[in-house]
């Protein structure tokens, strides 16, 4: 294959990527939301109807008018998802399905990590609510707390490998479970799971959407469209953390089987906390992440210099 022809080829096979792992995550967000209702002895919602709420929501036009930022908000968002799933190499070996990763992509993919977030607060700022503000303080203040027992987490893992690219380290995690970095580097897996939780957004961590108190948080102020970005960005962004997660932790996957068994276990792994756990007030929230998180993520890297 000529270098003129692998570009398209490569640009076609990453836009189908984005359409798995979107089919994915809609159908863990129907299968979610039936536990939940089981959970509290619901029939609930069919599983395929996250796919009827986003066409829907596609084909709604809004007539409300706020700042360029409002509308930014949700496109930030889903460049979040997409840009993590277009650096990430879902399928370990596979030419195709490795996407655009490069050597040091792991840097570039936690920027994408937060882009979504700093883009989603500003956009709040523009909405008109005059609460947002309490509602961008909580998230941010939550979000902060929670990236800094993951940035440990990831840089044990990080120096551990001694590189930053994401398919090297897949690469050193091959032979069996027990070269995993979960066996390998049990405070730094033990970390990143903890901080998984808060960066998920469900029970006890959902502070910002707080669905005891209002319907569903940032999304009540956007319609349409954009709450159809919103949507399709829910569908995505937690699959590609969980993607990132069984890579750096748990030796990749080298088929698209293996690929939905690692994610579909990690992502359950939320999802079981947040059916247990009912929800922290803000500062409860705070104080959890920077105590047994924050802990083991220094521990986990003191005890690599040690070693």
């Amino acid at each position: 294959m000529s270098s003129f022809g692998s570009v398209p080829v490569k640009i076609l096979y990453a836009l189908l990527s984005i359409f798995i792992v979107m089919n994915i995550g809609l159908l863990l967000q129907g299968v979610t939301r039936k536990i939940y209702a089981r959970v509290s002895k619901r029939i609930g919602i069919r599983f395929y109807q996250p796919y009827i709420d986003l066409v829907k929501n596609y084909f709604l036009r809004d007539l409300v008018s706020h700042g360029v930022m409002f509308y930014l908000g949700p496109i930030f968002r889903l460049t979040s998802g997409v840009g993590m799933i277009l650096f990430i190499p879902l399928i370990y070996g596979s030419p195709v399905f490795s996407n655009f990763s490069f050597s040091g992509d792991a840097v570039l993919v936690l920027y994408f990590m937060f882009f979504g977030t700093l883009g989603m607060a500003l956009g709040s700022g523009e909405s008109g609510q005059p609460y947002s503000a309490i509602g961008v303080a909580r998230g941010l203040a939550q979000v902060t707390a929670a990236e800094i027992p993951l940035i440990l987490s990831f840089l044990a893992v990080f120096i551990q490998y001694q590189t930053l690219s994401i398919s090297t380290i897949v690469g050193a995690q091959q032979g069996g479970f027990m070269h995993w970095t979960m066996i390998t580097n049990p405070l730094a897996t033990a970390t990143a799971l903890l901080a998984f939780l808060g960066s998920m957004m469900r029970s006890p961590f959902d502070v910002v959407l707080a669905p005891q108190e209002i319907p569903i948080g940032p999304p009540t102020e956007y319609h349409g469209a954009f709450l159809g970005i919103l949507q399709t960005n829910r569908a995505i962004f937690p699959i590609a953390k969980t993607i990132l997660y069984v890579n750096l932790f748990f030796g990749g996957a080298g088929n698209w089987f293996e690929f939905i068994i690692k994610a579909f276990l990690l992502y359950m792994w939320s999802v079981v906390v947040g059916t247990v756990f009912p929800r922290y007030r803000v500062d409860h929230s705070i104080r959890w992440f920077l105590k047994v998180p924050l802990a083991l993520g220094l521990l986990s890297i003191i005890f690599l210099q040690i070693g």
